[in-house]
């Protein structure tokens, strides 16, 4: 049975002590079977630096598994990582972005389930050429070459209580206005009520969309956009067959009465969508990448350069997208079958 692929992130950030930590409570709480996708030589100091009693074994995609009951598996990149925790080098890039492609062709093979990607930091890749504004689109540009066609990611906050999509993501805010058309709300609808339907095994899943201005827009006194864009998008779902509603006052979408009358929020903007999400579940949110042709779920926190190496870091939301990541492979498993 194929495993998850876990990416190394970047080696100086917490990524190779959450994973051996997570490894070690694979037992306690049911995690599934995962490789690293990095360096053996690098985790296993790293697992000494921190502390941790955990047996690092090289291995491949294929012996993961098996391996997996008795030491953590990894298997080994090309690159080598220069280790200095807390420290961004660019000469890492390499390696990390060796492991993201690594893990995304290893699932497009059959020799994983899904991509599970620990934090990068995008400044030193950026430094080192990396032509991608993060994780995301590389993810969706891979996808694309493999498959020729076009990949339209949609990012996802998932945590116990809430899901939430932010429509524009790394916008500026006085920018997001001119950046929110109707197309781009029908397309992030469509994307979310498919996954959700197909992965998260929701068979009509309800989608509240927010407004973008205070109120809502107050019936056009406090801005035109919910009348202009994102009411007519809401139209074009609904003619389709998609159970969204809207546009509603971002403040008082997301108390306990209001979230149980939908599956997902449509936010207009990153805050409005991120804020809510990880004040509810700070270390149990999962970032899910939807519109993918393969699963990817990931920690909702950064690489936290300043723990790193200290063995304090919690692992407590890489669990949680290990444990999403599978539990979405088996959904989209079931409904092929179908």
């Amino acid at each position: 049975m194929p495993v998850l692929a876990l990416t190394s992130g970047d080696p100086n950030g917490i990524g190779p002590e959450i994973a051996a930590e997570a490894w070690r409570r694979r037992e306690r709480e049911r995690i599934p079977a995962f490789y690293l996708l990095g360096d053996p030589n690098l985790m296993a100091a790293r697992v000494r630096q921190a502390g941790h009693a955990v047996p690092i074994v090289e291995t491949d995609p294929r012996g993961a598994e098996h391996a997996f009951a008795d030491a953590l598996p990894v298997v080994r990149l090309e690159n080598t990582f220069r280790d200095e925790a807390g420290a961004a080098d660019p000469g890492n890039a390499p390696g990390i972005i060796e492991a993201i492609e690594r893990g995304v062709a290893d699932v497009f093979q059959g020799r994983a389930d899904a991509v599970v990607t620990c934090p990068i930091a995008k400044k030193s890749l950026y430094e080192a050429g990396f032509g991608f504004p993060g994780h995301t689109e590389f993810l969706a540009h891979l996808a694309a070459r493999a498959t020729g066609r076009r990949i339209t990611p949609i990012m996802m906050l998932a945590g116990p209580d809430l899901r939430t999509v932010p429509v524009t993501i790394h916008v500026p805010l006085v920018e997001v206005p001119g950046a929110l058309t109707e197309d781009m709300i029908v397309e992030t609808g469509r994307i979310t009520a498919h996954d959700l339907a197909r992965r998260f095994g929701i068979a009509n899943p309800r989608l509240a969309v927010s407004g973008l201005n205070p109120h809502a827009g107050e019936g056009g006194t406090i801005g035109q956009e919910e009348d202009l864009v994102v009411g007519p998008a809401i139209e074009v779902l609904r003619g389709e067959g998609i159970d969204a509603f809207g546009p509603l006052p971002a403040d008082t979408m997301f108390h306990p009465a209001a979230r149980a009358r939908y599956d997902a929020a449509l936010c207009m903007y990153h805050d409005q969508a991120l804020i809510p999400a990880k004040a509810l579940a700070f270390d149990q949110a999962v970032n899910v990448t939807l519109g993918l042709p393969f699963i990817r779920t990931s920690p909702d926190h950064g690489t936290a350069f300043e723990i790193a190496g200290k063995g304090v870091a919690r692992p407590d939301s890489l669990i949680a997208a290990l444990k999403l990541a599978r539990t979405l492979a088996d959904h989209e498993s079931r409904a092929g079958a179908r």
